[in-house]
């Protein structure tokens, strides 16, 4: 199933570098804060000191450029490393 575009471009280029990394993007169906969660393939408790690799992905964050720089920052700090593609391939995807 192919999940709706999120309004901000900055916080859509940084979903579509996590799913490229194997993470999974849930798009939320009720009405609050939250867009979608972001969870990763492995989902264990050896990464992220027992968070699980889960992530809330705002629909309208104050800065849109933060929210998408700290969605990366937890994706590259992953333990688990799910299915790495090199950034040269994550640029032409683009």
């Amino acid at each position: 199933m192919v999940r709706a575009r999120h309004p901000k471009k900055d916080i859509e280029a940084a979903l579509r570098r996590a799913e490229l990394q194997g993470w999974r993007v849930e798009q939320s169906s009720g009405t609050g804060h939250a867009w979608g969660r972001l969870y990763c393939q492995s989902n264990d408790q050896s990464c992220r000191n027992g968070e699980f690799c889960v992530f809330s992905v705002y629909g309208t964050p104050r800065n849109p450029f933060s929210h998408a720089s700290r969605i990366r920052r937890i994706v590259d700090s992953c333990a688990h490393r799910c299915s790495r593609v090199p950034l040269v391939n994550l640029q032409k995807a683009r």
